[in-house]
């Protein structure tokens, strides 16, 4: 008995040994190890879901909203039948019945079946009361308005991430940085409770766009897309003074809504990604650097009696013939030989200086992407007849927004702004905590500045090309255009494509807004002052009501237009 006993008391003690031993282990050698380990299974990690930020217009109203939707998933491993369910589940959903069921038999513990679920159909799936289902909140990307302004806003993916327009330049200031948090969990993994706030909310943005100008402005280019026939067309309006985009709108258009009945060349921003050569538009390089170089006077004389210029082996006509103009009716009247004469006189290197220094052959700048930046090429480059081809516009390539920024800076007295969409961001809290501050740069004289403004306010008086841009009781200064489309199989000008243009700003001697509108192939008509001035008529007439600007003759009454 007395060795038996030793015998027990020995395995005792090598049994409370092995314990100690092995508590010294898990308490003091491999403590911070096993702890580690410990949370990793009692504490499971959950992302945050981020609310997108809300896009508003310059006065407050919604352009970019989120609706509350629920995504569905599911356990495949808790259906228990899979053929069935995915019967049901197609019946509600819409989506193909085999579609489901592979992925109803797929394994694993999670599996997406249908995203961001109308309501009602969420609450139909949720009384079949399949086994293995569930549902979790998945905001959807909303734009209220449908088609305006859908270039400038853009669009998201399933998952809330910015593809195009704002939505994709503002991506990480509309969504925020996303976070996770650690949840107590059971033994099978069921979230015991959260008690932590599950939701982050991101940046809201107040655009420059006015969305009673934008509508004005894309029911008029619908118009003329319907009157001409043309395969698109692009506005633009801007405030020349601070470079705020008050409406920016293409055709073709889609909705930002329904992407998936829209083709890639509707949703094409051509107003700042699409080159084109801009005409006659273009004169304001030579006309202005003409003036400020002192190369000409207001009244300097050019023998146009011709109708034609010989530049190398190339002849340049005017549309008519216009006998002898002076310097002020070469630009009125838009005379190409007389603006190759102008050309001449400054020669390659100060119309490529000019010509760079108005923001051509660059980016503007704009807070969209997408974004080109044109071409202009140096002197070095010009082949024997370039300076009589970029004088009017060709060998040139821009954009919609180059045009119209440049003739914004003779409206602001020779600053060249930076355009933009964005204002102001704003905290989810209220508080703005980023505004627009952009840069100026001067290129021209003032006293430069308003003497080409008034050489434009010509071109909608008599005997101007553009009469059908003016404005009843304010004073509009512009410019036409009207540009051959090169043909890309012959890769010469075409006798047939031509691309249409009116540029200008109003009141012109204390502009409220600058505006361009181009019409790309129009069927009928192809001169700017025929096709695109009275767009710009229509628009800036409504636009001036409006924003209750008082006519300059003090005659009549204001009508206000609003939507």
């Amino acid at each position: 008995m007395r060795k038996r006993a030793i015998i027990l008391n020995t395995a005792i003690a090598f049994g409370f040994l092995i314990v100690i031993i092995r508590l010294a282990d898990i308490m003091i050698l491999n403590h911070e190890r096993l702890n580690e380990r410990a949370k990793m299974q009692q504490l499971k990690g959950e992302n945050v879901q981020v609310r997108r930020g809300t896009i508003f217009d310059r006065h407050g109203r919604e352009m970019a909203v989120n609706l509350e939707l629920e995504s569905l998933y599911c356990d495949p491993a808790e259906v228990a039948s899979a053929e069935k369910s995915a019967y049901v589940l197609s019946d509600l959903t819409g989506k193909p019945s085999q579609a489901i069921l592979t992925k109803l038999n797929s394994g694993g513990h999670f599996v997406w079946l249908d995203r961001k679920l109308e309501p009602d159909v969420a609450r139909k799936i949720k009384e079949t009361k399949i086994k293995g289902l569930a549902f979790v909140p998945d905001a959807k990307r909303f734009y209220p308005k449908g088609h305006l302004a859908s270039h400038i806003l853009g669009f998201v993916d399933i998952d809330n991430k910015g593809i195009e327009g704002v939505e994709l330049k503002y991506h990480s200031t509309l969504s925020t940085s996303g976070r996770k948090v650690l949840l107590s969990r059971d033994a099978s993994g069921k979230t015991l409770s959260q008690g932590v706030d599950m939701e982050s909310r991101g940046n809201n943005l107040v655009l420059t766009i006015d969305e009673g100008l934008q509508y004005m402005v894309e029911t008029e280019l619908d118009r003329a897309m319907e009157k001409w026939r043309a395969a698109a067309a692009a506005a633009i309006m801007m405030d020349p003074l601070t470079g705020d985009i008050l409406a920016l709108a293409n055709r073709p258009s889609f909705n930002p809504n329904s992407l998936s009945g829209s083709k890639n060349f509707e949703r094409r921003n051509r107003a700042i990604t699409d080159c084109y050569e801009p005409g006659s538009t273009f004169k304001i390089i030579i006309g202005t650097a003409a003036l400020e170089e002192k190369v000409v006077s207001l009244d300097t004389p050019f023998d146009c009696s011709r109708g034609v210029v010989e530049v190398g082996r190339r002849r340049i006509h005017d549309a008519h013939k216009h006998g002898l103009l002076t310097f002020k009716e070469v630009i009125q009247k838009s005379s190409n030989v007389g603006s190759v004469m102008v050309g001449m006189k400054l020669g390659k290197e100060r119309i490529y200086k000019y010509a760079k220094a108005f923001g051509f052959g660059e980016k503007t700048g704009i807070d969209l992407p997408g974004e080109v930046s044109g071409l202009i090429r140096p002197p070095e480059r010009w082949s024997g007849v370039s300076i009589g081809s970029v004088p009017i516009g060709q060998e040139v390539a821009v954009t919609p927004l180059q045009v119209l920024r440049a003739y914004s800076a003779i409206a602001n007295g020779g600053l060249l702004v930076t355009p933009h969409v964005v204002s102001r961001i704003i905290s989810p809290d209220g508080k703005t905590v980023w505004t627009f501050t952009g840069e100026t740069k001067r290129v021209l004289s003032q006293k430069t500045a308003e003497t080409f403004r008034d050489i434009l306010k010509t071109v909608t008086e008599e005997g101007g090309t553009a009469k059908s841009a003016a404005v009843s009781g304010n004073n509009v200064a512009g410019k036409t255009g009207t540009a051959q489309m090169v043909d890309p199989r012959t890769k010469r000008y075409s006798t047939e494509k031509y691309i249409s243009s009116f540029v200008g700003f109003v009141p012109a001697d204390n502009p409220r807004i600058a505006m361009i509108v181009v019409i790309y192939e129009p069927k009928g008509q192809i001169y700017g002052g025929v096709v695109a001035a009275p767009v710009f008529k229509k628009i800036a007439e409504n636009a001036l009501s409006y924003l209750e600007v008082p006519r300059e003759d003090n005659a009549g009454d204001m009508l206000v237009v609003s939507r």
